[in-house]
């Protein structure tokens, strides 16, 4: 069953939901910004915008013009942009990010308005590896520290760096993937963040500290400073964290998790997701609060919360920023302009299974929803479909006068249902709900995906329920969460409006 109702007004964690994960924050007098990974998906860097660090609302995306990001179809799922760092400094704000992929490396882009636009990246070759950050030193000194951990002198206007990476601290001997770095002068100190054990079950975030940053870093004695590892905690994979500060002083910790659901081991189907926790400081050195569902009391009144656009009627121009297509979006293959208030999909890949399939959806941010369309799959075939990756996705597709359920899990792929329909539009439904009370133990599911269409009367009808466990990241494997949306796979298929509408309160 859907968990109770929260009662009003009382701060949730995760306060982003959904696909939304190594979250990076800066704040801007009264303001609070936050990016996340994007991965294969375009556009990329989705950016955020708060009051009060709970409620969030996506002003645009980073990388949002082809000429700043190219996801050619070889891209494999979960490649792409990786573990963004946002910071303000001298008036301007600064994001560097890596594109793992053809092309790629380390970039940096800038913008005033956080909102966009953003400059055309700069590479910085002398940059290695993944997770890049960037610190300011009073004079002006600029570093940029990556996983592994280790740091370089750049200049972030140009992306040239000065010597070579010198290695700094990697966190508990015999800890693996020492990542995600994050330098802060706190105090009398500065501070090296940084992520350890994975990014799976025995991920955990430890610090050291220094008097120049530099080094030489002395490590907390109570590392790591968070974790969930080994134990029963709704949340787990707690990491990639970053430290942000409120406007009374206060410190807030912003990081990743997951919410596994079912048995053993455990599965989580919405990604990694952005979570909040206060931090305190005890002889210089950060303690974590609990990362739990219910946030506590906050040191400020809390802003009205965002209104969510639950349905699109795509009468915009421009897609609204939540929506994400897969590596590219070039408007010959999706477009509002050809159908006046509809989307158009014109088929470029053959499936779902295609790296280039034309494909736009958001991400799943409730563990139970609802997600329906209104198609017109007259001059082709499509549908709306619940993806991790190419291997591991359903869909209900229509085509002329038939609807049918597909499942891909893995090498395996099958036509579960089909039915007849009268032609003409139709609408195509996905109900994702908890398994049900007499499917537990330690085989049972996280979730029930049912995909169905509804008859020109609005009476539905429901062609197959899957489990939702094949559409995990246990399964699939990779860095992604789900993603649901519309797909053409023939020709051109028309969409006249979307409706996600969460179902656990």
């Amino acid at each position: 069953m859907p968990p109770p109702p929260r009662p009003a007004g009382r701060p949730a964690n995760p306060v982003i939901p959904g696909f939304h994960p190594d979250p990076s924050v800066c704040r801007v007098g009264d303001d609070y910004y936050l990016a996340c990974s994007s991965f294969e998906y375009f556009p990329g860097v989705p950016l955020f915008h708060s009051r009060d660090l709970v409620h969030w609302t996506q002003i645009g995306n980073v990388l949002d013009r082809p000429e700043q990001l190219r996801l050619p179809a070889a891209t494999p799922s979960s490649a792409g942009i990786y573990a963004p760092t946002l910071r303000h400094h001298d008036g301007r704000f600064h994001l560097i990010v890596t594109h793992c992929g053809e092309g790629g490396g380390n970039l940096i882009v800038t913008a005033t308005d956080p909102a966009g636009p953003w400059s055309d990246p700069v590479r910085a070759p002398g940059v290695p590896g993944i997770d890049p950050d960037l610190v300011w030193e009073e004079d002006g000194t600029c570093w940029c520290t990556v996983a592994g951990v280790a740091q370089v002198r750049i200049d972030a206007g140009t992306g040239q760096t000065y010597g070579a990476p010198r290695p700094l601290w990697s966190g508990r001997p015999g800890a693996k993937a020492p990542e995600a770095p994050h330098l802060y002068r706190i105090g009398a100190y500065w501070y090296l963040l940084i992520a350890e054990g994975g990014t799976e079950r025995g991920h955990a975030v430890s610090i050291a500290r220094s008097r120049t940053p530099t080094g030489p870093f002395e490590p907390c004695p109570a590392n790591p400073v968070l974790t969930h590892r080994g134990t029963d905690h709704p949340v787990q994979n707690t990491g990639h964290a970053d430290l942000v500060q409120g406007p009374d002083g206060s410190w807030w910790m912003v990081l990743l998790g997951v919410r596994p659901g079912g048995g053993t081991p455990g599965w989580h189907v919405l990604g990694r997701e952005t979570f909040l926790t206060p931090v305190t400081w005890v002889d210089d050195w950060p303690v974590v609060g609990d990362v739990s569902p219910d946030l506590p009391e906050l040191p400020w009144p809390l802003s009205p919360g965002p209104v969510e656009a639950r349905r699109d009627d795509f009468e915009c121009a421009e897609l609204r920023p939540s929506w994400i297509s897969l590596r590219d979006r070039p408007a010959a293959h999706c477009t509002t302009g050809e159908r006046p208030g509809w989307l158009t999909l014109r088929a470029r890949g053959g499936s779902l299974d295609a790296p280039d399939v034309v494909f736009t959806g958001r991400r799943q941010q409730h563990l139970a929803c609802r997600a329906r369309v209104l198609a017109d799959p007259s001059q082709g075939r499509g549908g709306l479909a619940v993806r991790l990756d190419e291997r591991h996705h359903y869909a209900i597709e229509a085509s002329g006068t038939e609807v049918r359920v597909l499942a891909r899990v893995g090498p395996l792929s099958t036509v579960v249902a089909t039915r007849p329909v009268p032609a003409g539009p139709l609408v195509l439904t996905v109900t994702i709900t908890p398994a049900p009370p007499d499917a537990q133990g330690p085989c049972a599911g996280p979730d029930v995906v049912s995909l169905g269409v509804e008859d020109p009367g609005g009476a539905f009808t429901a062609l197959a329920a899957l489990d939702g466990r094949y559409l995990s990241t246990e399964v699939a494997g990779g860095f992604t969460g789900r993603v649901i949306g519309m797909y053409a796979a023939h020709g051109a298929v028309h969409f006249d409006w979307f409706d996600y509408e969460p179902l656990d309160g």
